[in-house]
């Protein structure tokens, strides 16, 4: 597919990251939790270390190719209907190039401007790239955030897994079976409130609000698994 859009431009607009860091924070998030909150249940059980950290390791795998596969299907789909859109725009450019220049002629108009200057504007656009002036300024899309599958499989992958060692980590420090729960507790939600503040502030947003929010769902997870475990524990 044709690029169109592209500027060379000296200031770093966050949006640039969409691709990639959405995928990043929710696969190391993904990973840290639901890593955490399967060693602590396990262990709640009252199962041998070897059993929780062989639970621990599966679920690293497992969660790693899963979110890998699911990024790559669910970008891919949006990746598809983008293309559709630039190849009936681009059908549309051929077919009918002066309803084409009256559409983007009225967006500017809507947008501000004088309607001999918006289509000026349209005129000018449309000679030096009609398909990426339509693409930007009807479909609201351009080169910078358009869906990157590989990329957002690749992330979420590696960052469910880095998000994965640290639970497991903790277990493997614990200085007994007593305390494995509770560092693990502690060390995932350490690690979860600066992945919140770090994905803040990559994002632009508060970094406290971000960091407080993804804690607190973390820690409502591992609760209820730790519930959950125990539960099962004391049927078996």
């Amino acid at each position: 597919m044709a690029r169109f859009g592209v500027h060379q431009h000296r200031e770093v607009h966050r949006s640039t990251r969409v691709g990639w860091l959405r995928a990043a924070v929710l696969g190391a998030d993904d990973g840290l939790v639901s890593t955490a909150a399967l060693v602590v249940g396990v262990a709640a059980s009252d199962a041998e270390r070897s059993a929780v950290l062989v639970a621990g390791l599966a679920g690293l795998v497992a969660g790693a190719t899963s979110m890998a596969a699911g990024e790559y299907v669910s970008v891919s789909s949006q990746r598809d209907a983008e293309r559709a859109d630039i190849a009936r725009e681009s059908q549309e450019l051929s077919e009918e190039p002066e309803s084409e220049l009256a559409e983007l002629t009225q967006i500017y108009v809507e947008r501000g401007l004088d309607p001999g200057l918006a289509r000026e504007v349209a005129h000018r656009l449309t000679r030096a790239d009609a398909l990426g002036a339509h693409a930007r300024d009807e479909l609201g899309l351009n080169e910078m955030t358009m869906a990157r599958p590989l990329q957002a499989a690749l992330a979420s992958a590696a960052a469910f897994a880095a998000g994965a060692v640290a639970p497991i980590a903790a277990l493997l420090l614990a200085p007994s079976a007593a305390a494995r729960s509770g560092v693990v507790v502690f060390v995932t939600l350490v690690a979860l409130a600066v992945l919140g503040a770090l994905g803040g502030q990559a994002g632009g947003a508060p970094r406290g609000r971000a960091s407080l929010r993804v804690t607190a769902g973390g820690a409502l997870a591992m609760g209820i698994s730790a519930v959950i475990g125990a539960l099962v524990g004391i049927a078996v």
